[in-house]
């Protein structure tokens, strides 16, 4: 495939997503990995579980971080600007068209009732990204990464903890376990 097919079809996929999505960036993480890992094999399931776990834990929409992570591994420099505009053009166009008539949305009960039962499909898409990531991280066998998903299960749901603590100490830990290896090699 030509590298202008591919940047119009990273475009298009994109501004395709972003447009006809809504609940933020887990519900755009998971249809990207239908497109480009189960539809166009661009990324494996492992890459998009990678770039999903960075897009998560660096600052900004997730969303935004995905798009650029992917636009970057699939065509580098132009692969970000592609992916990014893409991602941001559909909320821009509508943020800005609801802007003018927000008056008018603001008191309607039709328009409460959709977004009331637009939350209870992003709420499903959630749940359906977190299953199968669940899945994945089971699927690997390692003792040591299903521990930690059970506890950071625990910990964020019963406790309140925020989940930006549990990612730095995830991240120190696999520094550590990183570390430790190493040395473990040289003996």
């Amino acid at each position: 495939m030509s590298r202008l097919l591919r940047l119009w079809r990273m475009f298009y996929t994109m501004l395709y997503i972003s447009a006809f999505t809504f609940g933020g960036g887990f519900v755009i993480v998971s249809l990207m990995k239908k497109k480009y890992v189960d539809q166009y094999g661009w990324l494996s399931e492992e890459e998009m579980l990678d770039m999903t776990a960075l897009a998560q834990s660096t600052p900004g929409a997730i969303a935004v971080n995905a798009a650029i992570l992917t636009g970057y591994r699939m065509a580098g420099f132009v692969g970000i600007a592609v992916s990014v505009i893409a991602t941001i053009l559909p909320p821009l166009i509508v943020l800005t068209v609801i802007s003018f008539f927000y008056g008018a949305f603001r008191d309607s009960p039709a328009v409460q009732a959709v977004l009331r039962g637009m939350q209870a499909g992003v709420a499903a898409v959630i749940c359906d990204v977190v299953l199968d990531l669940s899945r994945k991280v089971v699927k690997t066998r390692s003792v040591l990464s299903i521990l930690l998903m059970g506890i950071a299960f625990v910990l964020v749901f019963f406790f309140k903890i925020n989940v930006i603590l549990l990612i730095l100490s995830a991240a120190l830990l696999g520094i550590a376990i990183g570390f430790l290896r190493k040395k473990m090699k040289q003996l």
